[in-house]
């Protein structure tokens, strides 16, 4: 009989201290929505100014902490400068734009559940631009997702459809986006170190959206002392927040199940949307985003199969 050394495998305490970090970052995330309707329609500041002004505070509080504690980690060689404006302008900056917009345009909880088509985006891309294999699963994945996709947008009922269509259109970019956001980041941190990455990329993609917007109603609405505890609650809960405790959260907890507890986002979302502005989701709505939960299952990370190697 063989003994297994414990040395190597986190205690209960670790993985349950793990799994709840996981867990707070998924409910952090999940309060993205409620937070952009504040801003927006309390205190009036305009969907880009939100996101750009999120990315921005984010890449500070970053840049602060990485200042007092890893300052060396700040230095990055000409190949990661590339990385990093990519990825600010294109996983930062548009997927915080796209997002804000589908939020504010169809809803908190259909905005949640079409995000989460990002898995299905991110398979695709990896095969065409990084040389990763589109298997079985990978196709049966993209097929529920397009299905449930279409469930989401209603598309049993064209009038609905036709209403928002825009709307869904900036919640498919939102997944398309969010896919960019992990394919740099996949790439970004062969070059450099992830919290580095993060923090420069934000401050990129905070430039690239401010850069743009009117400042005389953006310091307006910064003169409030309510706007600038929101935007605070933005940067520290689901900007850095999040991003710490989901990286916590790993070092004990497998990432498969890890990517799946993280899936919990959009039934948090739809639930504090409901609680907290009385948005609602259909039973076709519903159906369509349990399609979409099944091909983010399908696609976990695990140990290929022989068929699939």
């Amino acid at each position: 009989m063989t003994t297994r050394s414990t040395s190597s495998v986190p205690d209960v305490g670790s993985q349950a201290r793990g799994y709840a970090l996981v867990l707070l970052a998924a409910s952090l995330w999940a309060t993205l929505g409620v937070i952009y309707y504040f801003l927006t329609d309390t205190y009036g500041m305009s969907p880009l100014a939100v996101a750009g002004l999120r990315a921005g505070l984010g890449g500070l509080i970053l840049l602060i902490g990485l200042l007092a504690l890893r300052r060396s980690w700040l230095r990055v060689n000409r190949r990661a400068v590339r990385v990093i404006l990519l990825y600010g302008v294109f996983g930062i900056g548009l997927f915080y734009a796209v997002y804000i917009n589908a939020i504010l345009s169809v809803g908190v909880a259909v905005a949640a559940v079409l995000l989460y088509t990002a898995p299905a985006w991110v398979a695709v891309l990896a095969w065409r631009f990084l040389g990763e294999r589109l298997t079985r699963t990978h196709i049966v994945a993209l097929l529920l997702t397009l299905a449930g996709s279409a469930l989401v947008a209603q598309i049993y009922q064209p009038g609905l459809l036709r209403v928002n269509a825009l709307g869904i259109v900036w919640g498919l970019l939102s997944g398309l986006s969010y896919g960019l956001w992990s394919i740099f980041n996949k790439v970004g941190v062969r070059h450099t170190n992830p919290w580095t990455l993060q923090c420069y990329g934000m401050l990129v993609g905070s430039a690239m959206l401010l850069l743009f917007q009117p400042l005389t109603p953006l310091t307006g609405a910064l003169h409030s002392p309510g706007a600038i505890l929101w935007l605070l609650l933005l940067a520290l809960g689901p900007t850095v927040g999040a991003s710490v405790a989901y990286a916590a959260g790993v070092r004990t907890v497998p990432v498969s199940v890890a990517s799946l507890v993280a899936t919990l986002e959009p039934a948090l979302a739809a639930l504090l949307a409901f609680l907290v502005l009385g948005q609602t989701l259909g039973l076709g709505q519903i159906a369509g985003g349990a399609l979409i939960m099944l091909a983010v299952w399908l696609l976990r990370p695990r140990a290929p199969r022989a068929e699939e190697r």
